[in-house]
């Protein structure tokens, strides 16, 4: 059976990969530095992770490991919520560190594409989709709702200006691109009264 898993070391670990990908990218990281870094062994590391791309897509991952899913009784309030919680976790240094180059290696490599689509992707785009979907049942989004450009469009300004633009990643970019979703999906009665 064995001993138990030492959690520092899993976070550790998983820190220590983010921090390196931020500084020299994906393509330079090395499982010895990660475990420097990290103050444990290589063979610590290759126990959890079978491979890079596994490390990186947990390291990537465990950005958004503390995601809930708001119920506040309002679709407006629970998208300002989520959408906060991406600024405050894209407004990082570490965390905007990571994006440019994670983007760069997944267009290089499917392995670590698919890591990174079905861990950090999967796991935000689940919770926005319950946001959505609660939103479509209380009548504040239209009953034919297309979930998967809603998605796309929660994420893709927060997106656009961490790697085009360096526009500001702020409260006001959230606020606005909530209203973007609620105005821009609002049951047809609602969009024209509004006008």
């Amino acid at each position: 059976m064995g001993r138990p898993r030492d959690g520092r070391a899993d976070r550790a670990i998983l820190q220590a990969t983010l921090h390196l990908i931020a500084e020299r990218g994906i393509n330079e990281l090395r499982i010895d530095e990660v475990a420097d870094r990290a103050r444990v062994g290589k063979a610590t590391i290759y126990r959890r992770y079978r491979s890079k791309d596994e490390l990186v897509g947990a390291a990537v991952t465990s950005l958004v490991s503390d995601i809930s899913i708001p119920d506040t009784g309002s679709t407006e309030s629970d998208l300002r919520k989520l959408m906060r919680n991406a600024v405050r976790v894209y407004r990082g240094s570490v965390e905007a560190g990571v994006m440019p180059g994670l983007v760069d290696a997944m267009s290089r490599d499917p392995g670590l594409a698919r890591a990174v689509r079905e861990g950090f992707l999967e796991r935000r785009r689940k919770a926005l989709a319950a946001v959505l979907e609660r939103g479509v049942e209380r009548g504040d989004l239209r009953p034919d709702l297309d979930l998967e450009l809603a998605l796309d469009v929660l994420g893709g300004p927060l997106f656009y200006r961490l790697l085009i633009t360096g526009g500001p990643i702020d409260n006001e970019l959230a606020d606005g691109v909530a209203d973007l979703i609620l105005h821009g999906f609002a049951p047809a009665g609602a969009r024209r009264r509004s006008k």
